[in-house]
């Protein structure tokens, strides 16, 4: 029974919600915007860090100015915006999520996508439900994920019994794993987002190709 008190945060885009194909489109057309050429996505696996202008360095070879990064960013989001409509969440991610409520497990949300987008559009997924908190990003885009997952976890820690120790994220991004380290979660690593396996694995944490094989490690995990 211990292992089912195990808490899982999920993080969103790349992980619950298959939208790296959404997430190419609105990096490309960002770039153009700029006169950047076109990424695939295994370039972008290669490249992708945070926080973001990083990311553009690595393209650039010189991070964006001000300007630049004002541009590139309120495209993103547009374009962003427009394609994830059409985005469905990853396989089995309903099954997964009622089966972990079911066998006593407890679960929340924490993306950087921005909070007052994220949860009118995870209520509009029919997956609302099955998490104790939904947050997204406050504050400025391209930070990294640390300092809101320190937040989101003391926000579960005061209304029930869930300590880092007995916590798992799981996401698809290096970022998510070193949002762990910081609060002194575990982490397991999705290859289906934004990072090529590689990149993934050179952190140290669990890499697994299916958010099904995710859950099973991180009920291992703890």
């Amino acid at each position: 029974m211990g292992k089912q008190r195990v808490h899982l945060i999920w993080d969103w885009n790349g992980t619950l919600l298959d939208d790296i194909q959404a997430v190419i489109g609105a990096t490309n057309a960002a770039f153009a915007d700029i006169g950047l050429e076109p990424i695939s996505l295994d370039r972008y696996r290669e490249l992708y860090c945070i926080p973001i202008p990083r990311f553009y360095e690595r393209l650039m070879g010189r991070l964006p100015s001000d300007a630049e990064w004002a541009v590139m960013d309120e495209t993103f989001h547009r374009h962003y915006t427009e394609r994830r409509a059409g985005c469905g969440l990853t396989e089995g991610v309903e099954e997964l999520l009622a089966g972990w409520s079911l066998a006593g497990g407890s679960q929340s949300l924490l993306s950087m996508y921005g909070h007052q987008e994220l949860v009118p559009v995870v209520r509009e997924y029919g997956i609302e439900r099955h998490f104790l908190r939904v947050d997204g990003r406050t504050g400025p885009s391209g930070g990294s994920k640390a300092v809101h997952m320190e937040r989101h976890l003391a926000s579960l820690a005061a209304v029930g019994a869930i300590s880092a120790d007995r916590t798992v994220v799981i996401g698809d991004a290096v970022d998510d794993a070193l949002a762990a380290a910081h609060v002194g979660a575990r982490a397991v690593l999705y290859t289906g987002g934004s990072h090529s396996r590689a990149a993934l694995a050179a952190v140290g944490v669990p890499v697994v190709d299916s958010l099904a094989e995710a859950v099973a490690v991180a009920r291992d995990r703890v």
